[in-house]
C-alpha cells in the first residue's frame, strides 16, 4: 500500500501567472495537494503565449512549471467570475496570488475578505518590491537583477553587468515562497490559524546573496564584478588548459597540495605566497600564471579526469544536455515522464529536486491545456461545500 504523499488533502487556489508564483504552486503539487490554476479565459497565463521554443503540447515556458495542476478559466471581470474564484478561495488551504499589491482586494478576493470567513487559509501574495513604497512597481526578474545588486556582481570586471542565465531571482522567490506556506501549515496544525504570507522578488534576492550581501553588511565592502574569479577563495575559477578552460574549485590547502601535485608542480604549494588561501587571494594574478603555465600541457578533458581521480573539483563547462547526461550517469534520476489525462506519455521535465525515503509515489501530470477543468471545477464550486469532486 502506498503512502499519502506529504501535502494530500491539500487544496490550492492559484491566482499567480508567469514563473515564481506558478513555480511555488507546481511544488506543492508534486508534493500531492491539489491545485487549481486560475487563467483569463481566451489567453490564460501569459507564458502560454511565450515562445519559441514549444514542444508537442505548447511552450516550454507554460510547461517547466504547471505540471500537476488543473486549469479552470474564470473572467474576474464579472460577477460570476469573481464569486466563482471567491469560493475556489474560501474552499482552499492555500492561496497564492501574484496580482500587483492591492490587485486581489479591488476583486473582492484580497486575504482580509477571503481570512474573515476562511481563517484558517494560508495566504501567499508574490510582488516584486513589497506593498509599501514599491507597491506600484512592476516585478520582473531581469529588473529585480538589476537594481537589487545582482547584475553588480555577475559578468566580467572589464565588461558590462550581466544577468543570470535563467531567471533567477522569481526561482529564488518561489522557493521562498514554497517555504513558507509549508512553515503556515504547520503553524495551523498547531494554532487553527491561517497566516498572510508577503513575498517580494527583491527581498528573495537580497538574502541570497549571503556572503556578498554580508561584506557589505558586515565589512562596509560593496562587491564588485569579478567574472568568473571568487572574492574569497583561490584558485576557485576558469583556468585555461591547452584546449579549452577548466573550472577549479579548490576550497580548502589540502585540495590545492593535491591540485599542485597533479599538475606536477607540487612545490608551488610550499611558497608562502601560495600556501594558505589568504595569500592564494593576495596573490591570485601570479598564481592564475603559474597554474596555466602546467595545465597547458594536456587538455581540459585530460585534466578533468585526473583532478577529480584525486579528489580535486575541476570540470568543464557543459551544456544543459551533457548536465542532464551526468545526473543520469551518476544516478540522480533527473527527469520524469509527464502523462497526459488518458494516461499517454507526452513529454518530459525535470523531477522535484528531493529525493525521499521510502521514495514518493509523486504525481506526473502534464501542463493542463487552457480551461481543461473548467467544466468540472464550477461544477464542485456551485456544490455544497465538503464534497470532493
Amino acid at each position: 500500500m502506498t503512502d499519502p504523499l506529504p501535502l494530500d488533502g491539500v487544496l490550492v487556489a492559484d491566482f499567480s501567472r508567469v514563473l515564481a508564483g506558478p513555480l511555488c504552486t507546481m511544488t506543492l503539487a508534486d508534493l500531492g495537494a491539489r491545485v487549481v490554476k486560475v487563467e483569463r479565459p481566451g489567453t490564460g497565463d501569459d507564458t502560454r503565449q511565450w515562445g519559441p521554443p514549444f514542444s508537442e503540447t505548447g511552450p516550454t515556458y507554460y510547461e517547466s512549471v504547471n505540471r500537476n495542476k488543473e486549469s479552470v478559466c474564470l473572467d474576474l471581470r464579472e460577477d460570476e467570475g469573481r464569486e466563482l474564484a471567491r469560493e475556489l478561495a474560501l474552499r482552499a488551504d492555500v492561496v497564492v496570488e501574484n496580482f500587483k499589491p492591492g490587485g486581489m482586494a479591488k476583486l473582492g478576493l484580497g486575504y482580509d475578505e477571503i481570512s474573515a470567513e476562511n481563517p484558517g487559509v494560508v495566504y501567499v501574495s508574490v510582488s516584486g518590491f513589497g506593498t509599501a513604497g514599491g507597491a506600484h512597481m512592476p516585478g520582473y526578474d531581469f529588473l529585480v537583477q538589476a537594481v537589487g545588486g545582482l547584475m553588480s556582481i555577475t559578468g566580467p570586471a572589464d565588461g558590462e553587468p550581466t544577468k543570470a542565465g535563467v531567471a533567477l531571482v522569481d526561482v529564488l522567490t518561489a522557493k521562498d515562497a514554497t517555504i513558507g506556506a509549508l512553515a503556515a501549515l504547520e503553524q495551523r496544525r498547531r494554532t487553527g490559524r491561517g497566516a498572510h504570507i508577503d513575498v517580494s522578488l527583491l527581498s528573495s534576492l537580497q538574502g541570497a546573496l549571503v556572503n556578498q550581501g554580508q561584506a557589505y553588511l558586515g565589512a562596509g565592502k560593496v562587491p564588485q564584478r569579478m567574472g568568473n574569479d571568487h572574492p574569497s577563495i583561490v584558485p576557485y575559477q576558469m583556468l585555461q588548459c591547452a584546449d579549452a578552460p577548466l573550472t577549479v574549485t579548490v576550497g580548502n590547502d589540502g585540495q590545492f597540495r593535491r591540485f599542485t601535485e597533479v599538475l606536477g608542480i607540487p612545490e608551488v604549494a610550499e611558497d608562502e605566497d601560495y600556501a594558505t588561501n589568504s595569500a592564494r587571494v593576495a596573490h591570485r594574478t601570479e598564481l592564475a600564471a603559474v597554474l596555466e603555465q602546467a595545465l597547458a600541457a594536456r587538455t581540459a578533458s585530460e585534466w578533468q579526469q585526473a583532478l577529480t581521480e584525486a579528489g580535486v573539483p575541476a570540470g568543464k563547462v557543459a551544456g544543459i544536455d551533457e548536465g542532464v547526461a551526468l545526473a543520469e550517469e551518476l544516478g540522480l534520476e533527473p527527469t520524469v515522464d509527464v502523462q497526459d489525462r488518458t494516461g499517454e506519455t507526452v513529454g518530459r521535465q525535470f523531477r522535484h529536486p528531493a529525493q525521499w525515503t521510502p521514495p514518493l509515489a509523486s504525481p506526473t501530470q502534464a501542463p493542463p491545456q487552457l480551461g481543461e477543468d473548467t467544466d468540472t471545477v464550477v461544477q464542485w464550486l456551485r456544490e455544497p461545500r465538503g464534497r470532493a469532486v
